[in-house]
């Protein structure tokens, strides 16, 4: 099978993807484009929107979807409905609150942009992280079960984004997260690909 990513060249939402392709050891295109080129290729996208992913030439998007695609072939989706339901509640609480965190960011308004930012700093980011922390303390490292899934992958790939977002370090002072995001990156195949990636914002 022939695989080709493309996405801005950042790392945000196509970064799970290419986490578990680089932990499938499988071969892809890693396409990305500056933002001066959006207009042209979005029309181009099934629904307008990256990433997309193409296999074997047929264009797929929805990135979660394609992230849990992969991870079933890397048996990373849980052993039973059960555990993959509270993976699938996993990922979702992280795109809650990458949701917020884009709330804020996004804001072209300056003027509001000012006024979330405490209520983000102090409230949200707080209830979150706190939650995130004490969900992988429960879970012996990891977000379901005591056990590496998808879930653990995800939110290591997308942390940077949401560190980015947030202005700060999310992980200062939540030392089960650190511990979580050193297993993911320890990953050889995970380890390679941060190696070789290129450096972006």
């Amino acid at each position: 099978m022939t695989y080709k990513l493309t996405y801005f060249n950042v790392t945000a939402l196509a970064e799970p993807i290419r986490f578990l392709l680089s932990y499938l050891n499988t071969d892809f295109e890693d396409y990305r484009f500056d933002r001066e080129l959006w207009p042209t290729i979005k029309p181009t996208m099934p629904f307008g929107k990256v990433p997309v992913l193409e296999i074997d030439g047929k264009t797929l998007n929805q990135s979660t979807a394609i992230t849990r695609y992969l991870a079933k072939k890397a048996g990373l989706t849980g052993s039973d409905d059960w555990e993959a339901l509270l993976i699938d509640i996993a990922v979702d609480n992280v795109h809650d609150f990458r949701q917020a965190l884009a709330g804020y960011f996004y804001d072209a308004n300056e003027e509001s942009k000012k006024l979330k930012y405490e209520p983000l700093l102090k409230e949200t980011i707080p209830f979150y992280m706190d939650k995130f922390e004490s969900i992988v303390a429960e879970n012996k490292g990891y977000f379901v079960n005591g056990k590496l899934t998808w879930a653990d992958l995800f939110f290591v790939a997308v942390l940077d984004y949401l560190n980015y977002m947030a202005g700060i370090d999310l992980l200062d002072g939540r030392p089960q997260l650190q511990a979580l995001k050193a297993t993911v990156v320890a990953i050889p195949q995970i380890k390679a690909w941060i190696a070789k990636r290129p450096v972006t914002p």
